[in-house]
């Protein structure tokens, strides 16, 4: 099964939706599409449609699912980072009316840089970097909380 998450946005962002909807139809992608759209309306008779779902449902989305392909906010990507998933982060642009601004670009940035996660940008095919997906072994993430866990405690103790 495949995930894609547009995650609580409140701005739509029907490109991504359009785009695996395209592939389902043509039959590259065969297998089950589970979409949590959130305030992106969409109709389709190809993908199982979630607006919103608890965190326990989303939990036990990301586990089933074989593959997320998410927009790029933070905590859908670091979800499937952390259950060791391949991650297909697509970032909302603001040209597009799908966000405010471009941050989602340098989430994308950063993280593919190193290694976590492949994208999908508007200039590459969704099929090709699903391709890719096959056989992309993610680098290991490590959050930086126990850092800052510890920048905290050592300054706390010098106070």
């Amino acid at each position: 099964m495949i995930l894609v998450v547009l995650g609580t946005h409140e701005l739509p962002f029907t490109r991504l939706l359009n785009e695996v909807e395209r592939l389902k139809k043509e039959g590259i992608i065969q297998e089950d599409v589970v979409v949590q759209h959130g305030h992106t309306n969409y109709e389709s008779d190809n993908l199982t449609l979630k607006q919103f779902v608890s965190l326990k449902e989303m939990d036990l989305l990301y586990e089933r699912a074989r593959l997320i392909i998410t927009h790029a906010g933070t905590g859908s990507i670091i979800m499937g980072l952390r259950k060791g998933k391949r991650v297909i982060a697509c970032p909302r642009l603001a040209k597009y009316g799908e966000h405010n601004d471009d941050h989602q670009l340098q989430i994308v940035t950063a993280l593919t840089g190193q290694g976590h996660i492949l994208s999908w940008e508007e200039e590459s095919l969704l099929e090709s970097v699903i391709q890719e997906a096959e056989t992309f072994e993610p680098q290991p993430f490590h959050s930086g909380r126990e850092q800052i866990h510890q920048l905290i405690e050592n300054f706390i103790k010098e106070v």
